[in-house]
């Protein structure tokens, strides 16, 4: 029997604490499986790769439901319902993976969770496609926030009007010219981005910037996300991963110099990291920076260099320790080059030095995310004075992956403002499209994928600001690379039922829902690819606290 309205919410907080314990012996059976001597086997990890994204993903659902829930308290009743039925569904979901798709962790004792399977079934009476339906009508009724209640106040309300109003008048009309046209972002549309203090978001105000706290550098990038992937959000992650580097590894000098130009947009900025050979596996960067008088000579090739054309700052991750070093021979550079706007080429770029030293680029053709180019860029005895060098040598790695963090977060925020698009241009397509004799939103399959929509969209929303939170108290541990697993993906799932529902339009360049799906799909490789994430980031670490000495 489906519980009552006013049983629900406090059904589903149930349900989250069975759902964790559920996932806990899940990890439980797994460490056992690939524990040798103590230690996580690598072999045996390779061996449970499936099951352990299937882990991932449940533990980036359990994280989004507990912020939903935490969400619903505040909501209207269109909020809490939504919510519900989100957290319903993960829950319904992972019971069904446990009893039929873990073959890996058939020792897991069922009769240990009776439970949380008793919460699930009753979770799952009221996951019918009627109440799905029901709320896809509620949708179609709003006049705004079409996903659901964004609950800010204050300076984050302030952030979100500000940033809105820009995205809508500035970034969205320059948006599929960008796109269609393979262009890059007009200079005067990036004057106009540093004059709202958009670069210096990350940056304290000791140094130039606007720092308020994660959550308004979220909010800016959803929606500018919104208006353009490309020409809007991203430009903002950049600044961020840099700036963090700076502020955690900079002497007070580089601090001085750098971050006033970062934020003030004077200075345009490049973050190169991935290698051809390496990919996602950072600790292998193979580009050398060998000593020599007064710095160093880097010499190989960088490759999804995104913004190096038109970046006058490359933050470069390189090799100073030998070959065999691993992650401790890596070390972060400042690295320089001129861009004059009079003669720059927007594909390709090359620079010598007074010394003979280049640096050369040319842009990677891409099916989507356009505005801002992403390039393959070589080194060639290219000089890099040594006050460049953020902190010490070997401590590239680590200053790299703190800026990584805000780096995925911003992701998250990226798709969110992404799927967000694609919703409202879905709303409005199937309000006005009639198909056998009715208007498109008055099918109920219609309806139900609008409601699944939304769902999605706002689990994403409210565990971004709740990771945004935790990291301004300094809390957050993995779950940046969770908010990043969960939003990204399903950005993909959104943007393909936002076109589905356009039917042939949607494949057509005239609407910009084909933008979106394009655009959707990158947000799963770039910033870690979900395979890394999954088994590296949140797996290997989820598995060692069940491994006793």
């Amino acid at each position: 029997m489906e519980p009552k309205k006013n049983d629900r919410l406090l059904l589903c907080k149930r349900a989250a604490t069975l759902h964790k314990h559920a996932l806990d012996s899940v990890a439980r059976s797994l460490a056992q499986k690939i524990t040798q001597d103590g230690r996580i086997s690598a072999e045996a990890l390779n061996c449970i790769q499936v099951s352990s994204m299937q882990v991932a993903r449940s533990l980036a659902e359990h994280a989004a439901l507990v912020s939903l829930i935490e969400y619903a308290e505040h909501g209207n009743d269109f909020d809490e319902q939504l919510s519900e039925m989100y957290a319903s569904q993960a829950i319904v979901d992972f019971a069904k993976l446990m009893l039929y798709d873990l073959d890996s962790v058939r020792t897991t004792s069922i009769s240990e969770l009776h439970e949380f399977f008793v919460v699930a079934d009753r979770l799952n009476a009221g996951l019918t496609s009627q109440n799905w339906s029901a709320l896809g009508k509620m949708i179609l009724e709003r006049d705004h926030d079409l996903s659901g209640t964004v609950h800010l106040e204050g300076t984050h309300a302030q952030f979100k009007e500000v940033f809105s109003k820009f995205s809508d008048s500035i970034i969205a009309p320059i948006a599929e010219g960008t796109h269609r046209n393979d262009r890059l972002i007009p200079d005067h549309v990036l004057k106009q981005l540093a004059d709202l203090g958009a670069f210096g978001i990350s940056i304290p105000e000791d140094y130039g910037g606007c720092f308020t706290d994660h959550l308004a550098m979220v909010i800016a990038t959803e929606e500018l996300s919104r208006g353009s992937l490309g020409a809007g959000g991203s430009v903002l992650t950049r600044p961020e991963i840099c700036a963090k580097a700076l502020l955690a590894g900079g002497t007070e000098e580089q601090k001085q110099k750098w971050l006033p130009q970062i934020a003030s947009g004077e200075k345009m900025v490049c973050v190169a990291v991935t290698e051809p050979n390496t990919g996602s596996d950072v600790a292998r960067v193979s580009v050398a920076a060998t000593r020599t008088e007064g710095g160093y000579f880097l010499n190989g090739e960088k490759t999804w260099a995104t913004f190096a054309g038109r970046a006058e700052i490359l933050c470069v991750l390189a090799r100073t320790g030998s070959p065999d070093s691993g992650h401790k021979g890596l070390s972060l550079f400042i690295v320089e080059k001129p861009y004059d706007p009079s003669t720059a080429a927007e594909y390709s770029f090359r620079h010598q030095q007074s010394n003979g030293g280049i640096i050369e680029g040319r842009a990677i053709p891409t099916i989507g995310y356009r505005g801002m180019h992403s390039f393959a860029v070589s080194f060639d005895n290219y000089f890099v004075p040594k006050v460049n060098l953020i902190g010490e040598e070997g401590n590239g790695f680590y200053l790299q992956m703190q800026g990584f963090a805000g780096g995925r977060i911003q992701t998250a925020a990226r798709a969110i403002g992404v799927m967000e698009a694609a919703f409202r241009s879905t709303v409005a397509y199937v309000k006005s499209r009639r198909l056998f004799g009715q208007h498109l939103a008055d099918f109920t399959l219609t309806q139900y994928k609008l409601a699944q929509m939304a769902a999605k969209i706002q689990a994403s929303r409210q565990l971004t600001y709740r990771v945004a939170r935790m990291m301004d108290r300094h809390e957050e541990n993995t779950e940046a690379s969770l908010v990043k697993l969960l939003a990204c993906k399903d950005a993909e799932w959104v943007t393909r039922e936002a076109m589905q529902l356009h039917g042939g339009m949607g494949y057509s360049e005239e609407y910009a829902v084909s933008r979106y799906f394009l655009d959707a799909r990158v947000l799963s490789i770039f910033e870690g690819a979900e395979e890394v994430l999954a088994l590296q980031v949140i797996v290997r670490p989820y598995l060692q606290q069940f491994i006793t000495n």
